[in-house]
Order: C-alpha cells, then structure tokens, then sequence
C-alpha cells in the first residue's frame, strides 16, 4: 500500500524536523477541518515553529472556542483554509483575538479536562 500525503505535510516540511516533537499527522489536519465545519465563524492563526515544537494552527470559533493542532508547515493550513474558504492569519501578526481569552475565562472548570477543545494538544 503506498502512502498518500493528502494534506502536503510531507512535501511542504522541508529538510529539517524537531526532534523534541512528534511530526503532524492527517489527524490532526483531519481535527482542525472538523472543528471548523462544526462551528461558525472559524479563523485560523499560524503559530510559528519553535525548538520543541512543530507549526501549530488555532481554529477559533465565533464564540472563542478553539483548538490546536500540529500543521507540518504555514502552507498547509493555508491550503486547508483556502479549501474551507477560512480566513488564515499569522499570530505573530496580529494575535490572539479577544474572543478566545473571553471563552476560556467562561469555560475555565471545563479546560480542566486535556480531552475538551480549548486546550493544547500534545
């Protein structure tokens, strides 16, 4: 059986991988369109590789909810959020909308279990 990179994780990462990091998978690709197809108002916000981590997307709702997911490298969330007709920004940019502060302010006793959206994903 060959493998198929359907999200362009593998083409788009380049040379170099963290070695303090687990790489992105479809799942977590799969995650953020399926949270995004079942809340309104989506946005994404790239976050920037760093030493111990791979690139990260946030979706955030209209509500605030939110959630984080491994995408490989900024040109793949950006192919999904054109697919999905999502807007798509840098953190570094523009940063975190208030929104999501607000909801994890409301939602604080539910952040508290690692399986809710809302929360970092290791």
């Amino acid at each position: 059986m060959r493998f198929r990179d359907r999200f362009g994780l593998r083409k788009s990462r380049g040379p170099r991988v963290n070695r303090f990091d687990r790489e992105a998978t479809d799942a977590d690709i799969e995650a953020l369109i399926a949270f995004a197809r079942s809340r309104q108002g989506v946005e994404f916000f790239v976050e920037p590789e760093t030493f111990a981590t791979d690139t990260t997307a946030v979706a955030v709702a209209a509500d605030g909810e939110w959630t984080r997911r491994r995408v490989g490298s900024p040109q793949v969330i950006h192919k999904v959020a054109r697919d999905l007709r999502l807007p798509v920004y840098d953190v570094q940019l523009v940063g975190y909308p208030p929104r999501m502060r607000a909801w994890n302010e409301r939602n604080r006793d539910r952040r508290l279990d690692p399986g809710t959206p809302g929360e970092a994903v290791s």
